[in-house]
């Protein structure tokens, strides 16, 4: 997979409505670091918002319906 298991756990963690805050807090990192893995993961599979991380994580079922 492209994405590293921090980067998918990331990603899920997006598609469920969780802020950068709230993934810092959940995961014990700044929003620094959680802002450049989301600037990362949407870099290396050339996504352009927040939904479409969302519909990424729904067809690799990264997340459930």
């Amino acid at each position: 997979d492209r994405l590293t298991p921090r980067e998918r756990e990331i990603v899920q963690l997006v598609a469920e409505g969780r802020t950068s805050k709230d993934i810092a807090l959940l995961l014990g990192l700044s929003v620094k670091t959680v802002d450049a893995h989301r600037a990362n993961i949407m870099r290396k599979l050339n996504l352009h918002s927040v939904s479409e991380v969302v519909l990424y994580a729904v067809r690799n079922q990264i997340v459930q319906v």
